[in-house]
């Protein structure tokens, strides 16, 4: 079977929520890379949450893989056992990995393989040999880096999948941008203008210093009259609360929302300030303009196509991949001014207010 023949596709992204997100432009090709094609996204509970939002998937399975590094530890093989059940039981005409370049796809296509996926495609290092019928050399990084989403775009087109809408997907809920709209209505944010600061990121090394986003948010009240909107999880009170003390401004903390409320909130805003986590990729999937505090940990993540300013402070330790600055010193955040921030937001709502936003 050829891969324009092939009618239900395997898409393996076992990442986080932000990784799925630029992994939609290549799912959009693979969905049009066939007659009647429908695409299953298999991934991680995170990443599920966002796989429920994008249009492209038609299917989503759960899977905690034991390979990758957020999954628990466990003690017995059954949920692998039964997953390879799973992947048989689904009959896929075939399967994609994706990756980031730092990791090895050849349990995810030997998973795969023992699921019975005649075709099976992946970037990868060595030789797979039966593994992958569909075997792309990884060029990186030693010929070459690619935004991540140009990675898995040219990934798809190698078996002739490909889009002209190279946005990101995620589709925000009527309803969701519903509850938004009275969420502010009910803060009187519908009356006035206000700005979007998400302080958080799963890894400590990815987390501009709360004094300098205090500094930032009171520089950006002060230039805008805006009121300052904090998001983030609902596992933070105090860090939300010692933050919006810190910035001494009106505050008003929207955090603990769910996925497709967040979404609307992000789609509502006329600017992000964020780390780069997860909400930066949110904002791009719906074009919202966005400031990404740009921890030099990888050179792959960077906003896609949206109006954007990333901020770093240049350091010889610059991609390091680790989730704890293996230095200490945090420079490639820390070094970053809070004065630069706010000038970047303040070129994006000026650009903003001239044009159109560019939101799927």
């Amino acid at each position: 079977m050829s891969w324009h023949d092939a009618a239900r596709v395997l898409a393996v992204r076992l990442d986080a929520l932000g990784d799925v997100l630029m992994t939609t432009p290549a799912l959009r090709a693979l969905k049009a890379g066939g007659p009647g094609r429908t695409v299953t996204l298999l991934t991680s509970a995170a990443g599920a949450a966002a796989a429920a939002l994008i249009p492209e998937v038609d299917e989503t399975i759960v899977y905690e893989a034991p390979w990758m590094k957020a999954t628990p530890p466990r003690t017995t093989r059954a949920a692998d056992l039964a997953m390879i059940e799973r992947i048989r039981g689904g009959r896929f005409d075939a399967a994609v990995v994706f990756t980031v370049y730092s990791q090895n796809p050849l349990p995810a296509a030997l998973l795969c393989y023992l699921g019975d996926v005649p075709r099976r495609l992946a970037h990868c290092h060595e030789n797979p040999y039966q593994l992958l019928t569909d075997w792309v050399p990884d060029p990186e990084p030693t010929r070459l880096v690619r935004h991540e989403v140009r990675r898995q775009l040219d990934l798809v087109g190698t078996v002739g999948a490909t889009c002209a809408d190279e946005r990101l997907s995620l589709r925000v809920p009527d309803a969701a941008r519903a509850r938004v709209r009275e969420l502010l209505r009910r803060r009187r944010l519908d009356r006035r203008p206000w700005v979007l600061l998400h302080p958080g990121a799963t890894a400590p090394s990815r987390r501009y210093p709360p004094e300098h986003f205090a500094e930032a948010a009171r520089g950006l009240a002060q230039a805008t009259g805006a009121a300052i909107v904090l998001s983030g999880s609902a596992g933070e009170p105090a860090v939300h609360e010692t933050l919006a003390a810190m910035i001494g401004v009106e505050v008003h903390a929207l955090t603990g929302l769910p996925l497709e409320d967040f979404a609307a909130l992000v789609a509502a805003a006329p600017v992000l300030v964020a780390n780069n986590s997860a909400p930066v990729h949110v904002a791009a999937a719906v074009g919202t303009p966005v400031v990404d505090l740009y921890a030099l940990t990888n050179p792959q993540h960077t906003p896609w196509a949206v109006p954007h300013r990333v901020l770093s402070h240049d350091v010889p330790c610059r991609n390091c991949y680790k989730s704890v600055c293996p230095e200490g010193h945090h420079d490639c955040l820390r070094r970053v001014a809070p004065k630069a921030v706010v000038t970047a937001a303040l070129e994006l709502l000026s650009s903003s207010a001239s044009g159109p936003r560019g939101a799927r």
